[in-house]
């Protein structure tokens, strides 16, 4: 048995630039990996994929995870258990950090290759800290900046499809973006109960940001005392976790 650790990735910023014909998205963003991570138990004689899910949140098993594409992509078969720490749904990246730790562990396929499992799978197979571009196949590093950050992780998730088309609907009517996001007011439109919740973490703890597509919001540095934010009816589960240097 082999143990692979699968990081999560927070994006600091995303700009989206501009809209291919075949309807992917170009972006910009800065995106950096986290201590939090998956856990994938990897037994090389086997020939299969399970979830151990810490979460709510369905996350698909056998030939439809992320993790048994990557498997076919390098060619290997193997017996995949994995611990699922990083919530689905969450704009941190876990089904693409899963599937990038197979290929990490295959030895590594071009970004090319990479981006046809996900746009976060080229960044999450290097890891670290990195500049993001193209749709993103073309990830180019930057110096690690140690930072300790603080997770507010919503009991519901957000599908990065519906949030890019809700993006694309709102910018067809005349809308535009703003902000280090520009996806925070798609997904507060596909999730209406993530904008009330923004409105009381920032209302408490100032420049509260969502992580990608969401659900999860952020914000730089350790929030000891964070109380109840949310009310009966959501729960909120707050981690702290800090960058981490690729290969960590």
């Amino acid at each position: 048995m082999i143990v692979l650790r699968a990081p999560a990735k927070l994006t600091r910023y995303l700009e989206i630039t501009g809209r291919r014909a075949n309807g992917y998205h170009e972006l910009r963003s800065e995106m950096t990996s986290l201590a939090l991570a998956d856990e994938l138990t990897v037994d090389e004689s086997g020939d299969y994929v399970r979830v151990r899910n810490h979460f709510e949140r369905p996350v698909p098993e056998g030939g439809e995870n992320l993790v048994a594409r990557a498997l076919a992509l390098v060619e290997r078969r193997a017996g995949v258990v994995i611990d699922k720490l990083i919530p689905a749904g969450g704009g941190l990246g876990g089904g693409s950090a899963d599937a990038a730790a197979i290929l990490r562990w295959a030895g590594g396929v071009d970004p090319l290759d990479a981006v046809r499992l996900g746009g976060d799978v080229p960044f999450c197979q290097v890891g670290g800290r990195a500049l993001v571009e193209g749709v993103g196949e073309r990830v180019s590093p930057l110096a690690f900046d140690d930072r300790p950050v603080t997770l507010f992780i919503p009991d519901f998730g957000i599908s990065t499809r519906d949030c890019y088309e809700a993006y694309d609907e709102l910018y067809d009517a005349g809308w535009r973006p703003s902000g280090s996001n520009h996806l925070e007011e798609p997904a507060c439109a596909v999730e209406p109960r993530l904008a009330l919740v923004l409105v009381q973490l920032r209302e408490r703890f100032g420049d509260v940001r969502v992580a990608g597509s969401g659900s999860t919001m952020f914000v730089e540095g350790v929030i000891s005392d964070f109380g109840d934010v949310t009310g009966p009816a959501m729960r909120l589960r707050v981690v702290s976790t800090t960058t981490t240097p690729a290969g960590a």
